[in-house]
């Protein structure tokens, strides 16, 4: 039997508790999880690509054997039907955090139906204590001094305090 492979993008900036938990939960229905940390220019990241790829790397192998040995994380800078073929893979992962989210994740989905009906999106709904935790709001809240240890674990806390520091 073929072993069934998921891919979960991104962008990471910084990766949250909230990603985190998407990954635990997502290592559960595949057997091989690929993080697939998007470029996107667009976003302009805080972090370089290397950054948060090395960062969600940390994240992933501090999760322990269990889930670390199942999940690898790749960048990717191409299309993501493209990048999901590429790996192999028949599922793409994507988490929501509010209703809000969802018509464009839905959107999304079905744009990548369109252009591969053999790879499906599963949608994995936030856990409550991690519904509102988004990377923007994350930098926003320490940028301006507040706590954001309720959000990400303190290895990211740390980058993010060197990066504003300097």
């Amino acid at each position: 039997m073929k072993k069934r492979t998921g891919v979960y993008p991104g962008t990471f900036d910084p990766v949250t508790d909230g990603h985190v938990d998407i990954i635990k939960r997502g290592a559960k229905i595949v057997d091989h999880l690929v993080v697939a940390v998007a470029v996107n220019i667009g976003k302009e990241p805080m972090f370089s690509l290397e950054e948060r790829v090395e960062m969600v790397r940390e994240e992933i192998d501090a999760l322990g054997e269990g889930v670390s040995n199942r999940v690898e994380v790749k960048p990717f800078d191409n299309l993501l039907i493209d990048f999901v073929v590429d790996a192999d893979a028949e599922i793409i992962i994507r988490g929501l955090r509010a209703v809000s989210d969802f018509e464009y994740e839905f959107q999304m989905a079905s744009m990548n139906g369109r252009l591969n009906p053999e790879i499906e999106t599963v949608f994995l709904t936030a856990s409550e204590n991690h519904q509102f935790i988004a990377s923007r709001f994350v930098k926003e809240i320490g940028r301006l001094g507040g706590d954001i240890g309720h959000f990400v674990s303190p290895r990211v806390k740390k980058r993010l305090q060197r990066q504003w520091n300097g």
